[in-house]
């Protein structure tokens, strides 16, 4: 059981966006986590979607991750929420940078969720977060990946387009990326497309099983 934090929930970081969109992606989750008992999350943030789905996907270990800088808020939540909310099938987050060697050595991980965080990384860092889950998480079954697409090049709407250009204004090599690359990363680490459903503020939550020899 976590230790309560003393820090303030006024000073704990916080994202409207998770707010708005917790519910309809837990909503998903609930049916493509089913089956998995571990989940390791990718770019927790501010651990608010990771207190969330651990309070309400009791079946399963949530275990959260992020880079160095974001791990110190991450822990307040957990520790905060997660001793007020009793909840004991949540991890503290560790330090994980999708380029690095990947700090995982734990078979009973079987699924992964990272959420609003392709945009975000570089085209290399992108490449490199799917290339690691196919070689540091070789037993894992389902992916499930939150965030905007663009589909054959296109924008879906004038927000993301808007969108774009605020991330590339910030750093040149981040952006909306195309779906239709990204399945293709996903297919060369095994994992096929199962559904890819609307979610709010024209945001997309995709689904990906891993194949096996048995599928086909």
């Amino acid at each position: 059981m976590f230790q309560d934090s003393q820090t303030p929930p006024s000073l704990l970081p916080f994202s409207q966006a998770c707010e708005n969109n917790k519910a309809p992606i837990l909503a998903v989750l609930q049916t493509a986590f089913a089956s998995a008992k571990q989940v390791l999350e990718i770019g927790s943030g501010t651990g608010q979607h990771a207190v969330y789905f651990a309070e309400n996907l009791p079946q399963l270990f949530w275990q959260t991750s992020d880079q160095t800088d974001y791990l110190e808020g991450i822990s307040a939540r957990c520790r905060q929420q997660g001793h007020q909310k009793g909840i004991n099938n949540l991890g503290l987050p560790f330090a994980l940078d999708v380029t690095q060697p990947w700090p995982i050595d734990d078979p009973r991980i079987d699924a992964v969720f990272s959420a609003n965080t392709l945009h975000i990384m570089s085209q290399t860092m992108v490449e490199a977060f799917f290339t690691g889950l196919g070689q540091y998480l070789p037993q894992l079954k389902t992916l499930c990946i939150y965030g905007p697409f663009n589909y054959q090049g296109q924008f879906t709407s004038d927000s993301n387009r808007q969108f774009d250009q605020y991330l590339k204004q910030r750093d040149s090599e981040s952006g909306i990326r195309d779906i239709e690359w990204i399945i293709q990363l996903a297919q060369a680490q095994a994992f096929t497309l199962i559904a890819d459903t609307a979610m709010p503020a024209n945001n997309r939550l995709l689904h990906f099983s891993k194949r096996t020899t048995d599928s086909y």
